[in-house]
């Protein structure tokens, strides 16, 4: 009976196991996001590496930003080029290597060595951004319309797995490496291997079952890096009559805002602002995660009964709840329920934005259209955490000041998310309506 349920979820010539390795990738690289982003990477670079600077948490998001900004400006070319010449899985292969590579090297990283950290973290970060929107990219072609959510869901629940399987690793390596007295400098870089390696063998899994549905275009052309860039102009030209799909972008550029904060600065704030030890930050990013998988594989059903707008609106309530919890918390144990929040709220939220792109998104231009949700995404990325950055060093280290500002990116997310029509937008994408 599951089984027919799955089936009928999908696209015709769609077999169950592409979907399950299209899934593997989410499982593969959460890995990187949750150990190196989150949980373990980004609070040795400021406590470690920089030594616990004033600019530390400013110079970590300004990494994080240089690395948004280069895959915002060329992901949509290079999405039109994969489109014409059926060249997605291919191309994620090479982002893939990419990444994990340069996770690895972030092994070298140790303290002082600041620009060292900073020009690694922006590779792997890249490499790692390209591979998801790629990834994304193939969702159309596997699930129906209907199904989108739930499809979407099942990656981002897998994703969480992962990411909880990488973690718990690192945690087990860590917690043995601090009962032998090594700090950090010596068990983080193993922990950066780990996650590399995990990496890398789950996403074998994905380019041994996922294949290429959409078929090349006849005599495509060799798209150079200054063609991407135009390109980026061309389709965001072509992309404005298809009004709702771009109302959905300027949302995204929002409340993404917020969610890159809670990605890339939570162990930062968990450590420096609340006290947590390295290794109970692992454990609260372990069970926020654990809370994350809930979110999508309960909503991912949930929205394709309920909707997805009101599904993503919900979600938002949720997140603007959690920084000012965050923000109020004087004790680790307070601080405990705004990372159970954000972490049901983080699954869901990315879901249910990923499947209402996926409806909106012309058939024919797959890649291309999903570019451009990537350019959202990575601008978004860029200026959430980069406020919080700023804000902190503007106000001499204040983070309960900038987690609290961080709400006014989620309101401002519930405000643009109300115009969108998301049948009106499926009909679009479909040829239905008029341009």
């Amino acid at each position: 009976m599951k089984l027919d349920l799955l089936r009928s979820s999908l696209n015709p010539g769609v077999r169950l196991r592409e979907v399950l390795g299209w899934a593997m990738y989410d499982f593969a690289n959460s890995g990187y996001s949750t150990v190196v982003i989150t949980a373990v990477f980004a609070a040795y670079f400021v406590g470690g590496v920089a030594d616990g600077a004033d600019w530390a948490t400013l110079a970590w998001t300004s990494g994080l930003s240089l690395s948004y900004l280069i895959v915002m400006l060329t992901m949509p070319g290079l999405g039109a080029w994969a489109d014409r010449v059926a060249g997605k899985k291919r191309m994620l292969m090479w982002v893939t290597a990419g990444c994990v590579i340069s996770t690895a090297a972030l092994s070298l990283v140790g303290p002082g060595q600041v620009a060292l950290g900073l020009f690694i973290l922006v590779l792997s970060n890249a490499f790692f951004a390209y591979g998801e929107s790629l990834t994304a990219s193939f969702l159309p072609e596997l699930a129906k319309s209907e199904a989108m959510g739930r499809v979407s869901g099942w990656g981002w629940s897998l994703g969480y797995i992962g990411g909880m399987l990488t973690l718990g690793i690192c945690l087990a390596y860590v917690l043995a490496a601090r009962a032998r007295g090594e700090s950090g400098s010596q068990f983080v870089p193993v922990t950066m291997w780990i996650t590399a390696a995990m990496y890398g063998a789950a996403a074998l899994v994905t380019f041994a079952l996922l294949r290429e549905h959409s078929p090349p275009k006849p005599n495509a052309p060799v798209v150079s890096v200054m063609q991407s860039l135009r390109g980026l102009r061309q389709t965001l030209r072509e992309a404005k009559p298809y009004q709702d799909f771009t109302r959905l972008l300027a949302c995204a550029v929002a409340y993404q805002g917020g969610v890159a904060v809670a990605i890339t600065l939570a162990a930062i704030y968990a450590e420096q602002v609340i006290g947590f030890q390295p290794q109970e930050t692992m454990v609260l990013i372990f069970v926020l995660n654990l809370a994350a998988f809930g979110g999508a594989l309960l909503l991912g059903h949930v929205q394709d009964r309920i909707g997805h707008k009101l599904t993503l609106a919900l979600t938002l309530v949720g997140w603007v709840a959690t920084c000012f919890i965050a923000a109020l918390s004087t004790d680790k144990a307070m601080f405990w329920w705004a990372a159970g929040i954000a972490g049901f709220c983080m699954g869901s939220s990315q879901s249910s934005g990923r499947a209402m792109a996926g409806l909106m998104v012309p058939p024919e231009r797959l890649g291309e259209f999903f570019g451009l949700w990537t350019f959202a995404i990575r601008l978004a990325s860029i200026l959430g955490p980069l406020m919080y950055g700023l804000i902190t060093w503007l106000s001499d280290g204040n983070q309960r000041l900038a987690i609290g500002s961080t709400s006014l990116l989620f309101i401002l997310g519930l405000m643009l998310l109300m115009p969108v029509n998301v049948e009106r937008g499926r009909r679009m994408a479909m040829g239905q309506l008029a341009a």
